[in-house]
């Protein structure tokens, strides 16, 4: 059976065809994910839902051990990772309430751990395409079915936070050409390629950050509120997605690594080969 992976919302995971529903509590080699996964079963699919910031939402953009998260979802045998994120808009033409489906990430943060490699291996993965087109090109399908008013493509530019943009750079990042704003989808999708993980991203917009003159400026209330209206279109676009997966993967992202490690592997100390077995062992 497929097993596909979804991480965003602590809402997410209550969706009303689950079956054989459990939580399972994890320790990985990088320590303990968000929360515990809930495991279950949609249709022939097997599903992993993690609350990205542990529910009831504690956990800050730069606290998440993102090593931790995808390390366990590779434990839990997920081979695709949808992504739900709530976003800013850089663009007029995606207004809140809008979803749009990434191809590419601008890499704003500054103090998160962004690789499963050092500690005695080095290692290079490609990231020129930092999503799976094959499984994104799946997700839009399924927003165009159930209905939502879906941007294909477009431009993520992940910032540090918590706090939201200053004026200043939020024009700055529109005159790149950034399409949404947010604060989780680095590194987790670097950490996805390096596990031979596929992502793609349901990126909700929420509001227009703050470059809008015509727009108030962003709040936590405007937010909630746009997701709130939007998890069910979400669960709808998850549930159709997972319906149009193929069983096989014919992507570079299941051997993302065949060529990535650059370490002598007499030299990488036995401590590293042990922690990296799930994501190394085969290459090693």
């Amino acid at each position: 059976m497929k097993t596909v992976g979804v991480i965003g919302g602590s809402g997410l995971y209550e969706m009303d065809e689950l079956e054989d529903v459990r939580e399972v509590e994890l320790d990985t080699p990088f320590g303990k994910p968000s929360d515990t996964y809930i495991t279950g079963r949609l249709g022939d699919v097997n599903m992993v839902f993690l609350p990205r910031h542990g529910r009831g939402h504690r956990i800050l953009p730069s606290e998440l051990n993102f090593r931790a998260n995808i390390h366990g979802m590779k434990q839990l045998g997920v081979e695709r990772i949808i992504s739900v994120s709530a976003v800013g808009s850089m663009k007029e033409e995606i207004e809140p309430g809008h979803i749009v489906i990434p191809d590419q990430f601008i890499d704003r943060t500054k103090s998160r751990i962004s690789t499963f490699f050092g500690s005695g291996v080095v290692g290079h993965v490609s990231f020129a395409d930092p999503v799976c087109s094959d499984l994104s090109k799946v997700v839009y399908d399924a927003a165009q079915t159930v209905g939502a008013t879906t941007h294909f493509g477009g431009t993520y530019i992940c910032i540090e936070g918590p706090q939201f943009s200053t004026r200043a750079e939020s024009k700055l990042y529109r005159s790149w050409g950034v399409d949404v704003i947010g604060m989780t989808n680095v590194p987790e999708s670097k950490l996805a390629r390096e596990a031979e993980i596929c992502y793609a991203t349901i990126a909700l917009s929420t509001d227009y950050d703050c470059w809008h003159e015509e727009e108030e400026d962003v709040t936590v209330e405007a937010v909630l509120e746009i997701i709130r209206k939007n998890v069910a279109t979400a669960k709808a676009i998850i549930r159709e997605s997972v319906a149009k997966i193929g069983d096989k993967r014919d992507c570079p992202c299941e051997s993302a690594l065949e060529y990535a490690v650059m370490t002598d592997k007499s030299k990488i100390p036995a401590d590293t080969k042990k922690d990296l077995e799930l994501i190394l062992g085969k290459y090693l």
